[in-house]
């Protein structure tokens, strides 16, 4: 029996969707520049989750290789958004999104 076989797709997909509804909440409800950026990592290790379940599932490596270019978007996006981050807080003094305000003259 191959370790696919001992649990069906639906629970790797029902473990995929619970990882990609925390990522949104977390997203929608925080206001930190930190736990939203973790919440998005979150959401993006859902999809990588469902990405080799389905691999798994068909058999196929397609999947598995998409994994690595999510991967590399997500690396990016933990360093380009961190810099962000610093920058903000070093200016603003903050990592709230709701006190942050660029656009003002």
């Amino acid at each position: 029996m191959h370790w696919t076989q001992q649990l069906p797709l639906e629970a790797y997909l029902l473990l995929s969707a619970t990882l990609f509804t925390i990522g949104v909440v977390g997203v929608l409800v925080r206001r930190n520049a930190i736990i939203i950026l973790m919440s998005i990592e979150i959401m993006l290790n859902a999809v990588n989750v469902a990405l080799v379940a389905f691999s798994a599932y068909l058999g196929t490596i397609e999947g598995q290789l998409l994994v690595f270019f999510v991967m590399a978007v997500a690396a990016a996006e933990a360093a380009v958004g961190l810099a962000i981050v610093l920058a903000l807080f070093r200016t603003q003094q903050t990592v709230y999104v709701d006190e942050i305000n660029l656009m003002k003259w």
